[in-house]
């Protein structure tokens, strides 16, 4: 059985944040796409509702949703979002990844 990810306070707050400012609900897509310095690149989308086969977990009202393809390559992992000098973004914390790139939105495994 497979963990599925989860997201921080932080996270679930800005993507309600961001959600009520679209008027859309408040589901994020956590998608992973071939490409990227490493191999994949994350891929994150607002969403309508959950697909038949995703997997679905909330933090304050807040749903992360994965795919079945997807989900092997990020169970167990964190999304969280971080505010820094450098910018704002959102950033997944997978235990998978055994590569990274600077930039933090691909990985190898």
């Amino acid at each position: 059985m497979t963990t599925a990810p989860t997201l921080t306070d932080a996270a679930a707050a800005r993507i309600a944040a961001i959600a009520e400012k679209q008027a859309k609900p408040a589901i994020l897509r956590l998608s992973v796409e071939g490409g990227g310095c490493s191999g994949f690149q994350y891929r994150f989308d607002l969403a309508e509702s959950p697909e038949g086969d995703d997997s679905v977990s909330e933090n304050d009202g807040v749903k992360l949703v994965v795919d079945a393809v997807s989900m092997d390559l990020v169970a167990g992992s964190t999304v969280d979002f971080v505010e820094s000098l450098g910018g704002a973004a959102f950033k997944v914390e997978n235990p998978q990844a055994a590569a990274g790139c600077g930039c933090g939105s691909s990985f190898g495994i």
